[in-house]
């Protein structure tokens, strides 16, 4: 029977070298959610839930303009400049009040937030190009919650495929090897799934989003933990039971 520990050293090396680099690629991803996701909310004062919400259902209480100037943007406009942007955005947005505004987001935004600048985000040249985000916040549209959700369900599957068909070759027990290989892909369907539950349902299934998530991340956790305990550690680990034991 083959199993990690009977494996030869240039596969074990190969293997823990995968595993590794997928550990470390995961802990950066968490990351950068944190500062893409968790960080701009908390900064406006919302828990993970609410920033979970308000990035897939929108939000009632604001603009992605004003969210943005309260959030990752605050520290690019003066307090003065950022409540003319407030009461411009409060008293309709209308294109007959857009100077003062365009000459602050010109002198401060623009040089980033332009098509010239060749970067992923949105413009604010134009004074339709800030309406756009000067509207309520609906949230994640459609075309991009459906492109991220299949980016994802392809991409984690094939990873969870990969680091699955090593941590089955452990010698743990056979119900928790199918247990380390069935959760992880019932927490990606999860968390995907509640993405769209919160957009067009209710805010309520952020919490799913944040137990998915969790529930995907312990999974990898054991089944990169376990590998390589099962090729490096296990093969040289003689319980003090059996040592001791005297030869028969």
């Amino acid at each position: 029977m083959i199993t990690l520990r009977t494996l030869p050293a240039t596969l074990r090396v190969l293997f823990s070298c995968f595993l590794i680099v997928i550990g470390v690629g995961y802990l950066t991803a968490i990351s950068y959610l944190f500062l893409v996701d968790v960080e701009p909310h908390r900064a406006q004062g919302q828990g993970m839930v609410d920033g979970i919400s308000a990035k897939y259902h929108g939000s009632t209480s604001g603009t992605r303009l004003e969210a943005s100037l309260r959030g990752t943007m605050a520290d690019r406009v003066n307090a003065e400049e950022r409540d003319q942007v407030f009461a411009w955005v409060r008293d309709g947005a209308k294109q007959e009040d857009f100077g003062r505004i365009g000459e602050i987001l010109g002198k401060n935004c623009v040089g980033c937030h332009s098509p010239q600048s060749g970067m992923a985000i949105p413009s604010l040249a134009t004074f339709e190009d800030v309406l756009k985000l000067a509207q309520p916040d609906a949230g994640t549209s459609l075309l991009a919650l459906t492109r991220v959700s299949h980016v994802h369900l392809f991409g984690i599957a094939i990873i969870f495929l990969i680091t699955g068909a090593i941590f089955s070759l452990s010698e743990t027990p056979g119900w928790f090897r199918v247990a380390m290989l069935v959760v992880p892909y019932a927490a990606i369907l999860a968390d995907i799934g509640s993405w769209w539950l919160t957009k067009y349902y209710s805010p309520v299934f952020a919490w799913i989003v944040i137990i998915g998530g969790a529930c995907m991340g312990l999974s990898l956790a054991c089944q990169i933990l376990v590998s390589l305990w099962d090729m490096w550690i296990a093969p040289r680990w003689t319980p003090f039971a059996v040592r001791a034991r005297p030869a028969e």
